[in-house]
């Protein structure tokens, strides 16, 4: 007689104890750890200056390979250099020549960059992407560089003031989408960002004062000696100037990169929603895309900044002196103080918006005195109303 033996089915639960529906959790946690360089030098297009080729991973003797994607302008003033740079240092550069304008600040512009990295075949760890130009150009390739193969090392190289203080020291990326700035985007760490004062020379006055909006909006909120020095010197700044990198000059520069990062370092991700480098940048998103002629970022920061004064001195914090003080500042490096586009309702609007990506509340900053930030969540449409009229009287009123 034969044995006949049973199988039960195997019941892992009860085995390792795995409780039953309604499920199970798993907790994840992991850290990623975050480090690029910011270097001031100058000559980095002189080929006796090594910072640039290192930065891709070039000798001199191994040949390298990586793409170098360039603002159109830029290729017309330096390309000659650029060129002759990489050629001197062997690297076997791959170029790819873009528009840098506000107009051309959308996903397809990222799509066309990582097309360009698709085309060269680059590698995904040991080749990078280096971008040349302006603040524009620096979130289009930041954004692609971050989305392609989940990330790809590019290295920065601002050729412009507003690139050279602020955008392209974070790690920000972003292009306008709908009618909204900025709307999508990353944060994505370049490898380095390399600040060159010597393209500044080739920036005109407009440009300029489109970075100096940036470098104010630092000393207002959290330094007040480069308030004092961006004042005695605000008739002395030009491209030459800053380009010259004399004491003045290099001062007011590198002290509005070392506030920026001094800023943005402890909060890369903004976990904090409280951020004092948000200030002039609460109305200006909607300004700078609704205003026709089209206003530079650095112009719409400036109307937004001035508005903020004027709430400043209508809650306590801020003295009318030193709100004039701080609006003549802005006037006198060629900035806008006002716009026809900024109205009561747009002021709304804008504040609205702000509160969706401040996740509910309002998250205003305003100086608190000069060189301090204070944050309000309770404007209200009167505060706003009045604080245009504020800054329109001092711009209609004699030179204080």
């Amino acid at each position: 007689m034969s044995e006949i033996t049973t199988i039960r089915p195997h019941n892992p639960a009860s085995a390792f104890g795995i409780p039953r529906p309604p499920g199970l959790t798993w907790y994840v946690q992991s850290q990623q750890p975050v480090g690029y360089e910011v270097s001031l030098t100058r000559g980095l297009l002189n080929p006796v200056n090594p910072v640039l080729a290192r930065a891709v991973g070039a000798d001199g003797r191994t040949a390298v390979r990586t793409l170098i994607v360039v603002d159109q302008a830029v290729e017309e003033l330096y390309g000659p250099g650029l060129h002759g740079y990489f050629d001197a240092w062997n690297v076997d550069a791959v170029w790819k020549v873009m528009p840098g304008d506000e107009e051309t600040k959308n996903l397809e512009q990222v799509v066309e960059v990582t097309r360009a990295m698709t085309e060269m075949g680059i590698l995904r760890r040991t080749e990078r992407v280096v971008v040349v130009g302006g603040g524009v150009l620096m979130d289009v390739v930041g954004m692609a560089a971050s989305l392609y193969r989940r990330g790809a090392p590019y290295v920065r190289v601002p050729t412009t003031l507003v690139g050279q203080v602020d955008a392209g020291v974070g790690v920000k990326t972003g292009v306008n989408h709908g009618t909204h700035k900025n709307r999508l985007g990353t944060y994505f760490a370049p490898e380095a960002t390399l600040i060159d004062p010597e393209f500044l020379r080739t920036v005109d006055a407009r440009h300029i004062a489109n970075g100096l909006a940036e470098i104010i909006k630092m000393a207002l909120i959290k330094d007040a000696a480069l308030f004092h020095i961006l004042e005695e010197n605000v008739e002395l700044i030009t491209s030459q100037t800053l380009a010259d990198c004399g004491s003045a000059a290099g001062e007011i520069v590198s002290r509005a990169i070392a506030g920026m990062l001094d800023e943005l370092e402890p909060n890369l991700w903004e976990g904090v929603l409280e951020r004092s480098v948000d200030y002039g940048h609460t109305f200006s998103p909607s300004l700078e895309l609704l205003a026709d002629p089209p206003l530079l970022h650095g112009e719409a920061v400036a109307v937004d900044m001035a508005v903020c004064l004027a709430l400043a001195v209508g809650r306590g914090h801020l003295a009318e002196a030193e709100a004039h003080r701080a609006l003549n500042l802005i006037a006198g490096c060629g900035l806008p103080l006002t716009h026809p586009v900024f109205t009561p309702r747009l002021l709304e609007v804008g504040l609205a918006d702000a509160v969706k990506h401040r996740d509910g509340l309002q998250r205003l900053p305003l100086t608190d005195g000069i060189g301090s930030c204070v944050f309000v969540n309770d404007v209200t449409p009167s505060e706003l109303a009045r604080a245009l009229e504020f800054v329109q009287a001092h711009a209609d009123g004699p030179a204080r």
